[in-house]
């Protein structure tokens, strides 16, 4: 649907620019006055599920109220201007001071293939690593399938750079986008996390069980580890586990927190 011939917006488009207009003022007072926090969700390793593998980082804002509001409802609003590389590089610098203080610590930490040339993300990247040499084989960033094709060539010059300083890559929500199996050869990415509308539900849908067997093939061939991302039932993660995936995330296993069980008592009350 496009303008009325008065050349004003629609009522629907009024109504999609109004709520992306609050999104933005939302997201910019975050910012300004740094009400902005990192939740952390296990992810678990499917054969031995009360052990993490490793945690995710999920950027979260604060509105006016102090109520945390979830990536989903302001990433797609952001994503694609300033405010969103300054959110990569504020997760990334909340997630590299998490992983200073948390020696035993493994944590993912997402970021868009926007921010790859971004200088404040590239300086906020390299002082994390020259702090403490242990963090760059604890950390791993998440690109997602979608954003990773934007730009191939400069996500593979880059991931190969950072792998050299031991630097994890997982590609997030493959399945979701349309990836050139071309450019997925020349990735190496080492962990594939398949999206979630593929694994909730998977115990009673005999279609995602066979495209899930197929990606964990396809991961299989490349040396890569597989994450199943959605996982809420018991049922799930058992058929998930049988089609041979490596690690699990979800509800089933925990929501997303900002105070984890490794921060102090007292810091966890104050969090």
């Amino acid at each position: 649907m496009g303008k009325t011939t008065t050349g004003t917006l629609n009522p629907l488009e009024y109504a999609v620019h109004a709520r992306d207009a609050g999104t933005m003022d939302m997201v910019r007072r975050a910012i300004k006055h740094r009400q902005v926090v990192l939740a952390y969700q296990p992810v678990v390793q499917a054969l031995q599920q009360d052990r993490p593998a490793f945690h995710e980082g999920l950027i979260r804002v604060l509105d006016e109220t102090g109520r945390v509001i979830p990536a989903s409802a302001f990433i797609h609003a952001v994503e694609e201007t300033e405010y969103g590389r300054i959110l990569d590089c504020i997760a990334l610098e909340m997630g590299l001071e998490e992983l200073a203080r948390v020696p035993g610590l493994r944590l993912s930490i997402n970021m868009s293939a926007r921010s790859i040339g971004y200088k404040k993300w590239l300086q906020t990247l390299a002082q994390g690593l020259s702090q403490d040499p242990t963090v760059a084989e604890r950390l791993i960033l998440e690109i997602t399938e979608h954003s990773a094709m934007m730009v191939p060539e400069l996500v593979v010059s880059f991931m190969q750079d950072l792998q050299a300083q031991g630097i994890t890559f997982a590609i997030d929500d493959f399945g979701q986008g349309y990836t050139a199996l071309r450019h997925f050869k020349d990735f190496s990415f080492d962990i594939l996390k398949i999206d979630g509308g593929f694994c909730k539900g998977i115990a009673s849908d005999p279609d995602n069980q066979v495209l899930v067997g197929a990606m964990v093939r396809i991961a299989d061939q490349f040396d890569m580890f597989t994450v199943a991302e959605s996982v809420e039932t018991e049922a799930d993660a058992d058929c998930l586990t049988a089609l041979g995936i490596d690690c699990l995330q979800g509800y089933f296993f925990a929501a997303p927190t900002i105070t984890p069980a490794w921060r102090e008592p007292q810091e966890r009350k104050h969090a």
